[in-house]
């Protein structure tokens, strides 16, 4: 086993980099309807042949907008159920269609193919350019079909500082009240992307780091991008076990 990899237990794929927001806080910068996108047969191949030989906790799936292409997220998260893998998670804005039936196929398909944590994101960056009555209707379907669900807010500086983004962002959670709809912990903007320059000014002291970065010596988690990038190669031109096996990092 790679040193490098030994407490490896989480596998995410960056569904596709097509997204229907534009969120002015979002760490990969600008990004459009039209994206990079990761084959389902591919990832899921990815996801056996990593936990044949890792305890997996987790497999994620997120993006941009994973649900643009919820076919990916099907194949990914069945074959997680199939092995076990505990969590089963699926980011998403919860505006990928205008078509309500297709809102309620894809609930449903959502919670036969075993995700277990769907994490909605509602805040003040999303609601400039995602329409909150599409995220409701997403969210009543998916509570209708049993989905554990969570709202996920993207907070500025800190969860308490009373900003105006953060003060919009409380009033849209406080609508989903009626919902009775658990809030997680959310996350902590970075300086990164669009938020370098749309939200410079509020990093000017203290900037928070970026969270979701990997330790090179002890990577606990493969993400896998929607070229197929990861672990300085690509599974399109490599097995994932030879990348895994022949990665390397300068002590």
């Amino acid at each position: 086993m790679n040193k490098y990899l030994k407490n490896l237990n989480k596998i995410e794929f960056v569904v596709t980099n097509a997204c229907t927001g534009k969120c002015k806080h979002c760490s990969e910068g600008d990004h459009n309807i039209y994206g990079e996108r990761i084959d389902p047969s591919v990832a899921a191949d990815v996801v056996r042949k990593i936990a044949s030989e890792y305890d997996i906790k987790t497999v994620m799936t997120f993006g941009g907008e994973p649900l643009l292409y919820p076919e990916t997220v099907y194949t990914v998260m069945s074959v997680a159920s199939e092995l076990g893998i505990p969590k089963r998670q699926v980011i998403t804005n919860g505006y990928f269609s205008k078509d309500f039936n297709k809102i309620r196929e894809v609930a449903y398909k959502l919670s036969d193919c075993g995700v277990n944590d769907l994490l909605l994101s509602v805040d003040a960056f999303h609601q400039e350019t995602i329409p909150l009555e599409a995220v409701r209707a997403f969210a009543v379907e998916c509570l209708s079909c049993g989905l554990q669900i969570r709202l996920q807010p993207a907070w500025l500086v800190n969860k308490s500082d009373d900003n105006p983004y953060n003060i919009k962002t409380r009033e849209l959670l406080d609508s989903f009240n009626d919902l009775n709809i658990a809030i997680g912990e959310g996350n902590i903007i970075f300086p990164s992307g669009n938020a370098i320059k749309y939200l410079s000014e509020y990093f000017k002291e203290n900037p928070p780091e970026n969270p979701y970065e990997e330790d090179p010596k002890d990577v606990r988690c493969i993400s896998v991008s929607a070229n197929g990038d990861v672990l300085n190669g690509n599974i399109l031109k490599q097995d994932i076990m030879e990348l895994i096996r022949g990665y390397t990092c300068k002590e």
